[in-house]
């Protein structure tokens, strides 16, 4: 341990890093940025940031010289990265075998599905007749999706006939990821959990929680979820043995699809922080980020229980590209139970994540009432209100 207190490194500097950098204080836990530009949100709070391609050996040896241990805030970092970091004494956690599983999403099917875990239909393509051909074991419509990289939507494609086969095969394959093809899923509704998992095993879920998608991009997040105790005991299940088959340390998202039969089948698994879990900052007795921390550290565990019979978030998004000011949630914090987060980003873009609102209530419809009444003060369309 550097000068006696725990310092921990973290891959990447924005909101995730930024939430796990406030969580750390708490805990006098010291962090350590590593990103690719300078002034990333996360690196405000934080004396010790390292600037430059993670790639750069330079970079990696200064970044892991300063570290007791890295953790990661996206999956995008590439698990040889993270090996060369274990290579200079530096443990890594989520460890760089379990991110190698989970940021190619073929091998993450292909590892829950060789568990036993019930997940869409899915299979590799090469080429768009292999595309054509999965379309006819599954049926249309289908989704193409990237094996690496993708996130918010950005990395799939909604196949409903086979003239849309190679638009999308040309527009997908142009980063360079190979593609999976999943059969469509006739969900009722988004479920996910967040599950911690200690560097001993020890484990623990999160309630479950319902979330609504906009654009392809997390919109609303409803905990617990609207569902009966039987589906919400299955999903959570479901998602502890998805962790424990990627032998996972630290939190991860696992989203879900309910189907109207009763199953239950695990969409996609997230190895940080996830979106679906920033109502636990006010809503549980330990947040996601702290309980992460906690993991990585190698120390107990937080409760996870809810502190008010019902939370909601909503993600506020932005809708121009242009430049934000932090004035424009100042109309929102007028608003009583409303728990304003605002990420500190320069520019706003249409769809990207600039903050979330959090409300507790007796009720869901209470909490998601005051939620949306303080995201529609936010100003985010002209900066101005």
């Amino acid at each position: 341990m550097l000068n006696n207190y725990m310092r921990i490194g973290i891959f990447g500097g924005g909101q995730l890093a930024q939430m796990l950098t406030q969580a750390a204080i708490s805990l006098g836990i010291e962090i350590v940025i590593c990103e690719r530009v300078a002034d990333s949100p996360a690196a405000r709070y934080t004396q010790h940031a390292i600037v430059g391609p993670w790639e750069d050996e330079t970079v990696l040896t200064t970044f892991a010289h300063q570290c007791d241990i890295v953790t990661l805030e996206n999956e995008f970092i590439d698990a040889g990265l993270l090996e060369r970091v274990v290579a200079q004494g530096v443990p890594v956690w989520p460890a760089p075998a379990t991110v190698a599983v989970v940021q190619d999403k073929l091998w993450q099917k292909e590892r829950l599905a060789a568990a036993g875990l019930a997940v869409p239909p899915f299979r590799s393509v090469a080429t768009p007749d292999d595309v054509l051909t999965a379309a006819q074991a599954f049926g249309w419509p289908l989704v193409l999706k990237t094996r690496r990289n993708g996130y918010d939507g950005y990395g799939n494609a909604t196949l409903r006939t086979a003239e849309d086969v190679l638009p999308a095969w040309e527009r997908l394959t142009r980063g360079g990821s190979p593609l999976l093809v999943e059969a469509w899923v006739p969900f009722t509704c988004e479920l996910a959990v967040m599950v911690v998992r200690g560097r001993d095993g020890t484990i623990a879920s999160y309630p479950v929680v319902e979330t609504v998608q906009q654009n392809h991009i997390c919109h609303i997040v409803r905990a617990p979820a609207p569902i009966e105790a039987k589906l919400a005991a299955q999903a959570t299940d479901l998602a502890v043995a998805a962790i424990q088959a990627v032998d996972g340390v630290g939190i991860f998202g696992v989203e879900l699809f309910a189907l109207a039969d009763g199953q239950v089948l695990i969409n996609e698994l997230a190895p940080r922080p996830h979106n679906s879990g920033h109502y636990t900052i006010e809503a549980c007795v330990t947040s996601q980020f702290e309980n992460h921390l906690r993991a990585v550290a190698g120390w107990p565990l937080g409760a996870t229980a809810l502190r008010s019979p019902a939370a909601v978030m909503v993600n506020l998004l932005g809708r121009r590209n242009g430049p934000i000011t932090p004035t424009a949630i100042t109309a929102a914090l007028a608003v009583p139970g409303a728990h304003m987060h605002f990420y500190g980003k320069r520019e706003e873009r249409i769809g990207r994540k600039m903050g979330h609102v959090t409300a507790l209530g007796s009720t869901l419809a209470e909490a998601e009432a005051i939620a949306r009444q303080a995201a529609a003060l936010v100003a985010m369309p002209d900066g101005q209100q």
